[in-house]
């Protein structure tokens, strides 16, 4: 098998499409779609999402320092990609796309309702690399609908149907094909 060799470029993929939730200082709601997102350390939980400076949401973060991630099911792709593609600068979103927001416990920034889990964020520093600004922060508090509770009272995700995206297209996940620590365990 060979192989081609191309210039240094981004091509971790899939990758989560998330839904990110902002306020300004007035209290004002946006939402708006990320790819780059992630989880950065486990204790303390923290998470990072990385957007353009250009973003209209981008200066909400700056100004606030607080951000909403609403993981993206199959019933909201539709949505996401709407509100990747569109500017709240144009549009009301949250309207548009009929979302309902709840409030959140820590920070100013609502929750989607119709997500099944929701993370409430704080920045703990920002990275100026380039393109995008990398915002590091806590995770201050979770939600997750008690629908995709399983009977053993675990949060089961896979249920909701997430969806992920790679090179302009959603794709829905939820088959489970292993447990962690499966490839090394004895038969």
């Amino acid at each position: 098998m060979s192989k081609q060799s191309w210039k240094p470029g981004n091509m971790l993929y899939p990758l989560p499409a998330v839904m990110v939730t902002v306020a300004d200082r007035q209290g004002q709601p946006n939402v708006f779609t990320v790819a780059w997102t992630g989880t950065i350390c486990s204790d303390p939980p923290m998470v990072s999402i990385s957007v353009r400076p250009e973003r209209y949401s981008h200066q909400m973060i700056e100004d606030t320092g607080e951000f909403v991630i609403n993981l993206t099911t199959r019933r909201l792709a539709y949505a996401t990609d709407y509100c990747g593609v569109r500017s709240g600068r144009d549009t009301d979103k949250i309207r548009d796309m009929h979302l309902a927001l709840l409030p959140a416990e820590r920070v100013k920034a609502p929750l989607l309702k119709e997500s099944p889990v929701n993370i409430e964020c704080r920045v703990k520093q920002t990275l100026r690399l380039g393109t995008h600004d990398m915002y590091l922060a806590d995770v201050v508090r979770v939600h997750a609908q008690e629908a995709y509770m399983d009977e053993k009272g675990r949060f089961a995700l896979e249920k909701s149907e997430p969806i992920v995206y790679s090179h302009g297209s959603y794709f829905a996940l939820g088959k489970k094909v292993g447990t962690f620590g499966y490839s090394v365990r004895k038969s």
